[in-house]
């Protein structure tokens, strides 16, 4: 299983595009670690949407779509729960 996902941070209020593997738990601890990436500079990263894929090239083709919207209100509507 492989995942698209979407990081918050409240701090910077800004958001991260990124995919993974099996392991969402130990991506999003890496993502909070001390590093010099974009996500290191705020320590509140949440997810706040996830998607699952049953191949990496799925995952990965979805999070560059997203990232091709380049368009925070495209992505808040992607997050939003639907009624």
């Amino acid at each position: 299983m492989f995942h698209a996902y979407v990081l918050y941070s409240p701090s910077l209020d800004k958001y991260y595009i990124g995919s993974c593997g099996e392991d969402l738990d130990g991506r999003l601890r890496r993502h909070l670690s001390g590093h010099k990436g974009f996500t290191g500079r705020a320590k509140d990263w949440q997810f706040v949407h996830v998607e699952k894929f049953g191949s990496k090239a799925g995952a990965t083709a979805r999070e560059r779509q997203i990232k091709g919207w380049k368009s925070r209100k495209m992505l808040e509507k992607l997050i939003q729960p639907s009624d």
